[in-house]
């Protein structure tokens, strides 16, 4: 009888400590399932080209507003806008009534300067009368070249008519009578933060987009870096210059343009890690240490195809999550799956 008592109790406690054995490993598999499944990938430095983009307008390289130095009336007009002109074409002709007589006046001048001038050399005529007459002369020469430029406008550029003010017949009263834009080439300006100032150089190639030609691009190049640095906003104006030989690309276009800074050694990303906190401008990701993720403010730099440069937040050889995110919370513990 004791000996029947006796197995019983060993079965007994052999089946406790198998139901105990069986609870314990349920209790730890429920806890593993329990946990996240991420993937994880590490991070490295790479040499990454620092890419400064900015959005611009298109000017003309020389714009010139064809103005007489008096009110008078408008003959003709020769020119239209969208017109190309090119350097010393007659564009407006100008009232000429009172040209006829200054020329005369002159004409008549000449005559008498001459006829003093016979006088001074044989004694007929004084210093005095001599300074007069031809002091008359140049004033007079000088109203009248003044006339004849104000009467015939013509274009001191190669260009274009970007505006045209007055019709045939009107006075003139302040406007300009046209205006004539050089756009071979073009130019644009962008201000530049102060911390490339060493690392912008005259002649460097600048690419340029413009809307009106979606992704394709065109080569610029730096024409000038401006000498002093905004204090208020700490940016360097730069101005950049293209070509434009075949007139494409017009003023008051917008584009965008893209300076090349050279390389630094940046950490990179995969884009799949990267995350946008939804209302504001700022960026996170998670990085995994020792079983568990840390919700971490990164300062994302150019977009590298499927990566990201990272300019601050994350030390090369971090693991970061790149799958499994959206069930994650800062600190919580996670399995890292392959």
């Amino acid at each position: 009888m004791k000996r029947n008592l006796t197995f019983l109790a060993i079965i007994a406690a052999a089946m406790l400590t198998s139901c105990g054995s069986k609870q314990q490993e349920t209790t730890v598999a429920q806890e593993e399932t329990a946990k996240p499944n991420v993937k994880v990938t590490t991070v490295t430095v790479q040499d990454v080209a620092q890419l400064g983009k900015f959005a611009t307008t298109v000017e003309a390289d020389v714009k010139n507003n064809i103005i007489p130095n008096s009110p008078l009336r408008i003959d003709k007009i020769y020119v239209e806008v969208g017109d190309n002109v090119t350097k010393g074409q007659k564009l407006v002709q100008l009232d000429a009534s009172n040209l006829e007589q200054l020329t005369l006046q002159v004409e008549n001048q000449r005559t008498e300067f001459n006829r003093v001038a016979e006088l001074y050399k044989v004694g007929g005529a004084s210093k005095a009368e001599y300074d007069n007459a031809k002091t008359s002369l140049e004033v007079n020469e000088k109203a009248l070249k003044n006339r004849l430029e104000n009467t015939l406008l013509v274009s001191p550029i190669n260009g274009v008519v970007s505006a045209r003010n007055y019709d045939n017949g009107d006075m003139y009263g302040g406007q300009p009578i046209l205006v004539i834009e050089q756009i071979t080439p073009v130019k644009m300006k962008v201000n530049v933060s102060e911390k490339y100032y060493t690392k912008v150089k005259k002649g460097a190639k600048v690419s340029l987009k413009f809307e009106t030609y979606g992704d394709e691009e065109f080569e610029g190049k730096v024409n000038i870096v401006y000498p002093t640095i905004d204090a208020s906003t700490h940016t360097f104006p730069v101005e950049i210059t293209l070509a434009n030989s075949d007139r494409r690309v017009r003023p008051g276009m917008y584009g965008h343009a893209t300076i090349n800074f050279g390389t630094e050694k940046h950490v990179v990303v995969p884009d799949a890690a990267v995350i946008k906190q939804a209302g504001s401008g700022d960026y996170y990701i998670y990085t995994y240490a020792d079983g568990k993720v840390s919700y971490d403010k990164i300062q994302i730099g150019n977009r590298l195809g499927d990566k990201y440069e990272l300019i601050s937040g994350v030390a090369s050889g971090t693991k970061v999550v790149v799958a499994g995110q959206t069930a994650l919370n800062n600190g919580m513990e996670v399995n890292v799956i392959e």
